[in-house]
């Protein structure tokens, strides 16, 4: 699939300023630890990053990426991410890999990590320092550790220790409460082991794959992940999940645009063509087939179908006439469109990737399929240099994600 943007294409879906001219910026910092020298290797986490990482830019995130990183590597990147969530909406980490708390303080591992006695664990990275570099994201901040697996260096340094300091070094990890405006998801309960898995994602990972692209609220979002877990280990794994957000937030959500301007009260039912002259000049200053045919669909036996009927008539007589070249064909294929809206007001934003295609330079998305409720089609034609202005109709879904929280459809 190839990204439409190279075409420079200017959708009109923010035509109603549903897209601001800011987007939102969201980064995550997504590490996976496996290869490790001085302790037992995890096959699944560089797996899991590399997932992970996917599907989070598939929701807009600028992901800097890490697999088997040494102490040195794991540290620049940490840097890189307190910096970029400086500046950022949203920021979320996602780590995989070894672990351990002592004196209540979790610790991160790694690659080349040792742990003679305590003064080693300045080699780690210590969680709290994650939590105050997500903090300074001004929106949603994410912390998730899927790294509750049995540390074989935790019983070194707990026989180094002696009995009285071995009473501080606990399993898995200790409780850390959300902050203000975060969610901190662990893999399974503080205190508890979590299992590595035998596919090529921990069972952990595979829920937060599962869920982390659908469009529900983000808080709903964990609370799946957690129950499929939970589900699928037999319930002998939750993960353990503390939220402190106020209001509702999503990474993504249903598609919502209109191609018309609404009018602030519903036109009488007595007069069903009292707003088509404003639909009919905003489907005129569009001028594409798809704009004039949602005209005459919705405005059949009013004033301006006539005129539809010979708009349409007349671009599909010269879309017969034109004599196809091999230029204009440059850009036929398979394509990817996305369509990344951040919050406007109290309409919340939503990010959605629709296939499409492109035949003898016309090109047309659509989503989902024809006839279901909360639509999305995007049609027009690509000339020779990939510059186009493409039109966008549909019906709008929950009122959550619509201007003015209008009504669905």
């Amino acid at each position: 699939m190839r990204a439409l943007s190279t075409l420079c294409v200017a959708l009109l879906v923010c035509w109603l300023g549903l897209c601001p001219a800011s987007s939102e910026t969201r980064v995550a910092l997504v590490i996976g630890n496996g290869a490790y020298i001085n302790t037992a290797q995890l096959p699944n986490p560089p797996h899991d990053a590399e997932d992970v990482a996917i599907a989070l830019k598939h929701s807009g995130f600028q992901v800097i990426e890490g697999i088997d990183l040494r102490q040195a590597d794991m540290q620049d990147l940490t840097i890189r991410f307190a910096r970029a969530a400086s500046t950022a909406d949203v920021a979320m980490f996602y780590y995989s890999g070894h672990a351990m708390q002592f004196n209540g303080v979790n610790y991160l591992m790694p690659v080349d990590a040792v742990l003679a006695d305590e003064a080693d664990l300045k080699r780690f990275v210590r969680v709290d320092d994650i939590v105050n570099d997500l903090q300074q994201a001004k929106n949603l901040r994410i912390l998730v550790l899927d790294s509750c697996r049995d540390n074989p260096l935790a019983e070194s340094l707990k026989r180094s220790s002696g009995m009285t300091r071995a009473a501080a070094i606990g399993r898995g990890l200790s409780r850390v409460e959300a902050p203000r405006g975060t969610i901190v998801s662990f893999s399974t309960q503080s205190g508890q082991v979590a299992a590595d898995g035998s596919g090529r994602n921990s069972p952990y990972t595979t829920a937060f794959l599962k869920h982390i692209e659908e469009p529900q609220e983000i808080g709903d979002v964990f609370r799946d992940i957690s129950s499929d877990v939970y589900d699928n280990s037999g319930k002998t794994q939750l993960p353990e999940l503390s939220l402190s957000i106020i209001g509702k937030f999503y990474l993504n959500g249903p598609v919502s645009i209109t191609v018309a301007p609404v009018a602030p009260q519903a036109a009488p039912q007595s007069d069903p063509c009292a707003s088509a002259e404003a639909h009919w000049k905003a489907a005129d200053s569009i001028g594409t087939l798809g704009a004039y045919e949602d005209h005459l669909a919705r405005f059949s036996s009013c004033s301006f179908a006539n005129l539809a009927k010979a708009r349409i008539d007349g671009l599909k007589q010269k879309t017969a006439l034109a004599t196809p070249t091999g230029e204009s064909k440059s850009f036929d294929g398979k394509w990817d469109i996305t369509v990344n809206c951040t919050n406007v007001g109290k309409a919340l934003g939503y990010t959605r990737v629709l296939p499409a295609t492109v035949t003898n330079g016309a090109l047309h998305a659509e989503y989902p399929e024809p006839g279901t409720t909360n639509t999305l089609a995007i049609d027009g034609q690509i000339p020779a240099d990939g510059k186009t202005t493409l039109s966008a109709r549909g019906t709008t879904g929950p009122s959550a994600y619509t201007l003015n929280n209008a009504a669905p459809g």
